[in-house]
């Protein structure tokens, strides 16, 4: 199937006004798998421009490629992509990240430009996540009454990186389950398969780049810590 989209490339991250159409099957398949990795930043800011499902497919079964421990395989993805649905989402999401950053907006004057920078994108994303075309949840099973979150992050982390891929922005936040039981019951969700993380995606609005990181030299140690 092909479409035609308003995106970033997605190789090489430079900005278009309209994309050629794209084939799904192929779209996203030649970006390198290190280079994906090391160009997959948070994206907080989005073209309200919709996504294909299909591309949403093709992201989500990137995901279900991941590693599980017995290869149980025990996630389940929701796409909210209801203009309604998505607002009854964000105005929860806003009250519970207004509680989470007063900490940060009150310490905000000793902050360094890049804390600054990120804090600042985080606050957007708060106040127009009910724009962002897709909202999606991943949730999972409960082993012996407890969440398996861990079981999930390696999924999350291969969504991500097919959102990169085919030049789709994402992030990951977890601020929604501060509402979680409420937010889970308005997804269907049953409490043995709570949800552990919310991804917004959509169009980016900023490239794709690689973000500042300290040395690995910085964070590797042989054989014991050493500080």
């Amino acid at each position: 199937m092909t479409l035609r989209v308003v995106t970033l490339a997605g190789a090489s991250g430079k900005a278009c006004t309209m994309g050629p159409e794209i084939d799904i099957e192929t779209i996203g398949e030649e970006v390198g798998l290190l280079e994906g990795i090391r160009t997959t930043r948070a994206i907080r800011r989005f073209s309200a421009e919709p996504v294909a499902a299909e591309l949403i497919r093709k992201v989500v079964e990137a995901g279900t490629f991941a590693p599980s421990g017995g290869n149980r395989q025990p996630w389940s993805f929701i796409a909210v992509t209801d203009r309604e649905r998505r607002a009854w989402v964000a105005q929860r999401y806003k009250r519970a990240f207004d509680d989470y950053i007063a900490p940060a907006r009150e310490a905000a004057d000793g902050f360094s430009t890049a804390r600054r920078r990120s804090m600042e994108s985080a606050i957007h994303l708060a106040e127009t996540l009910a724009e962002v075309p897709v909202h999606l949840f991943v949730a999972g099973w409960t082993r012996r009454g407890q969440p398996q979150h861990q079981a999930l992050y390696p999924a999350i982390q291969n969504i991500l990186l097919a959102c990169r891929a085919v030049g789709l922005g994402a992030c990951i936040t977890s601020v929604h389950l501060a509402f979680a039981r409420e937010i889970d019951g308005y997804l269907g969700l049953p409490e043995s398969q709570p949800s552990c993380a919310l991804i917004p995606i959509g169009w980016p609005l900023i490239p794709y780049k690689k973000p500042v990181r300290r040395s690995v030299d910085d964070c590797l140690f042989w054989d014991r810590f050493d500080a």
